[in-house]
């Protein structure tokens, strides 16, 4: 059998990717951790594209859970640059996952917020995390080593 080319593995008879355990166990951390936020993203991006969101799009209604927001604080709070925000709002739009209102105290800046669906769509997304990652006992310590991970990996515009 040949290796699937993002992964490195080989797919079992079952059509997944499961190698021996033995076959990774003398992999370096680094191509570990790479090789399973891979297989994470794929299984995300597939159920995101399911309820019609984007990782993007969800980051999005996660931070409109907290209310209406800019365009420019959303791109700010999601550490993207306006440009790229202003299109991810457009797809979300044409979804009707959220709406742009003129804002109340200045006629030149929109808000957006989210609406009925996408609310729902934020209720059926929000639990993708524990339906998708494997029990990895002590998720409080993971979490810490990933941030940590991020933290001393992180771009410097990210530091802004």
């Amino acid at each position: 059998m040949s290796e699937d080319a993002t992964t490195g593995l080989r797919p079992d008879r079952q059509g997944g990717s499961g190698p021996p355990a033995d076959a990774i166990a003398d992999w370096p951390t680094g191509r570990l951790l790479s090789t399973a936020a891979r297989m994470v993203e794929h299984a995300w991006v597939a159920e995101l594209e399911r309820l019609g969101l984007t990782h993007a799009g969800l980051i999005v209604l996660h931070i409109l859970t907290q209310g209406p927001r800019s365009q420019t604080d959303l791109a700010r709070l999601a550490r993207v640059e306006n440009q790229t925000m202003s299109r991810t709002l457009e797809r979300l739009e044409r979804q009707r996952f959220v709406e742009r209102m003129p804002d109340q105290a200045d006629r030149r800046r929109h808000v957006v917020s989210l609406t009925h669906s996408g609310e729902e769509a934020w209720s059926k997304a929000r639990t993708l995390e524990q339906d998708l990652m494997p029990d990895i006992g002590d998720a409080a310590a993971f979490r810490t080593a990933l941030l940590e991970i991020i933290s001393s990996s992180a771009l410097e515009r990210w530091n802004t």
